[in-house]
């Protein structure tokens, strides 16, 4: 078969990353190397599909997201071309999308390596509360999991999430150290679509300060959030703490008419 200057290997099978997630880094890792040069045409979406073993599907969610990012551009029936520096550079001041994203979705696009600290990743009894809140009966089994977020190796904060256990069983199964509450849900058909989040300035509990590096009562952000998947059932709420320090919301307002 023919090769040409962005021909990719088959992506590695024993990675847990999503396949999406592996064929964006794949073509990303080309960008950086200067393989697949600044205003240049990538090969056609038959290629890259035969190239990294994965089906179209697949492939467009990852330059999607790579288009997201800056890292690529698109031109409707011509295909899929390398941003030129500039354009890069009008998204580098970009610090949250205008759409749900994940910690570690969020982390990826600013080219930055997620990690977290497992704290405790547990099963409990829903209370009458966290029943109502979830739309299940008292007693149903919870998922509870809190972990310290890491950016590539420093504390950001600590998240603190409960979901419904049989939304996804095989969370008991996963290794939350390097792998996305989000995802897994996505992965079993519990995505979250839509959050309603509550941002807020507070002094820094002593329970959670050892793990932020910071004293008790210093600055942090807290975001509390309650996620519903497209279907409008609750699928996620979580508390994210974050260093003050270390946390920026950058958001848009526009004046109504009137």
């Amino acid at each position: 078969m023919k090769t040409t200057p962005g021909d990719a290997a088959p992506l590695d099978a024993s990675s847990h990353e999503p396949l999406w997630v592996r064929a964006a880094e794949a073509v990303e890792r080309r960008v950086r190397e200067g393989t697949l040069p600044a205003r240049s045409r990538l090969p056609s979406e038959r290629e890259l599909c035969a190239q990294l073993g994965i089906s179209r599907v697949t492939l467009r969610k990852a330059l999607h997201h790579l288009v997201e990012r800056g890292v690529l551009r698109s031109s409707h029936g011509r295909g899929w071309y390398v941003a030129g520096g500039e354009e890069r550079e009008g998204r580098e001041d970009r610090e949250w999308p205008n759409s749900l994203e994940s910690f570690t979705e969020t982390a990826r696009r600013k080219g930055l390596v997620p990690s977290s600290r497992v704290l405790r990743a547990e099963v409990r009894a829903a209370t009458l509360d966290e029943a109502e809140e979830f739309g299940v009966a008292a007693g149903t089994e919870l998922f509870l999991l809190d972990r310290v977020r890491l950016l590539d190796g420093l504390a950001i904060g600590v998240d603190q999430a409960l979901t419904v256990l049989h939304l996804a069983p095989a969370l008991t199964a996963t290794d939350f150290a390097g792998s996305s509450l989000v995802e897994v849900l996505s992965a079993a058909g519990s995505e979250p679509v839509h959050a309603e989040s509550m941002i807020e300035a507070r002094g820094c509990p002593p329970d959670l300060a050892p793990h932020l590096d910071l004293g008790e009562g210093a600055p942090v952000l807290v975001m509390e959030q309650a996620m519903t998947d497209a279907g409008g059932r609750p699928v996620l709420r979580s508390t994210l703490t974050y260093r003050g320090d270390r946390y920026r919301l950058r958001t848009v307002f526009v004046r109504g008419q009137g």
